[in-house]
């Protein structure tokens, strides 16, 4: 599975349980660090977890398991990184204060309506 559609999956995967706000940022070229970055907002750490574990979930079942998983115990930043995705969820004011959209404001944004466009026509 190429790194745009672990994208995909992990869009997807965290939009069907209600994350808010995503953003994904195409690294490729600018950082040996990802080639994405996908950021989330979830309205509780209940809810952030319950996002983290169903992209465990859906990942594990297309036998990819993540490199590293930080943060789920308190889950105001949830950190899963798969290698050349990395994920993060986010409580809002979490979100607001490291801001990380704002570190990589040279790095071009993918939109989720061309990413999953089935997603964005059902929700119109």
């Amino acid at each position: 599975m190429d790194s745009l559609e672990k994208v995909k999956l992990a869009l997807k995967t965290a939009l069907d349980k209600k994350a808010e706000n995503p953003v994904v940022i195409d690294l490729r070229g600018l950082s040996s660090l990802a080639d994405f970055f996908v950021i989330l907002t979830a309205s509780s750490d209940v809810h952030g977890r319950t996002i983290a574990d169903e992209i465990r979930k859906k990942f594990k079942e297309k036998g990819i398991l993540p490199v590293s998983f930080e943060g789920y115990e308190n889950a105001n930043w949830i950190l899963m990184d798969f290698g050349d995705v990395i994920v993060h969820i986010f409580k809002p004011e979490f979100r607001e204060l490291y801001n990380l959209e704002s570190l990589w404001l040279d790095a071009p944004k993918l939109e989720v309506a061309q990413l999953l466009p089935e997603e964005v026509k059902d929700e119109a």
